[in-house]
C-alpha cells in the first residue's frame, strides 16, 4: 500500500494525467512547465519515480495512470486518518468541522452516507 503514498507535488502531477490520459509525454512536459514552472528534466524525473512506484505507465511516450483517482484518494485519506487521528474517523471529522456549519442538505447527505456504510 505504501506505493500509493504521494507527496503533494506528486499528487498534483498525477491529477494532470487523470484529467488528460492517455497523453503524450511531450504534452505533460508543456503542462508542467506552464503550471509548476518545471523544467523538462523535472517532469521526466517525477514521471520515472511514479512509474517505479507503479502509479503511472509511460509506454511509447504515452502516459497513463495505473492507479485510479479513487484508489489514490482512498489511500491518501485513510493514511491521513491513521497517522494524524490514530485511525479515528470521528476525531478527524471533529477536527475538520471545527468552526464550520453544514447546510441541511450537506447534513442529510452525510447521514445517508453513514447509514449506507453502517455495519
Amino acid at each position: 500500500m505504501q506505493k500509493y503514498k504521494l507527496t503533494e507535488s506528486e499528487y498534483r502531477f498525477v491529477k494532470i494525467i487523470w484529467d488528460n490520459q492517455p497523453m503524450p509525454s511531450s504534452q505533460l512536459v508543456e503542462i508542467c512547465a506552464d503550471r509548476f514552472g518545471w523544467k523538462k528534466s523535472t517532469t521526466y524525473t517525477t514521471l520515472k519515480r511514479l512509474c517505479e512506484k507503479g502509479v503511472l505507465k509511460n509506454e511509447n511516450s504515452t502516459v497513463t495512470a495505473l492507479v485510479s483517482r479513487s484508489e489514490a484518494e482512498k489511500y491518501q485519506s485513510s493514511h491521513l486518518v491513521n497517522e494524524a487521528f490514530d485511525g479515528s474517523l470521528p476525531k478527524f471529522i471533529a477536527a475538520f468541522m471545527q468552526d464550520k456549519k453544514l447546510t441541511r442538505e450537506e447534513a442529510e447527505t452525510l447521514k445517508a452516507m453513514i447509514d449506507n456504510y453502517r455495519e
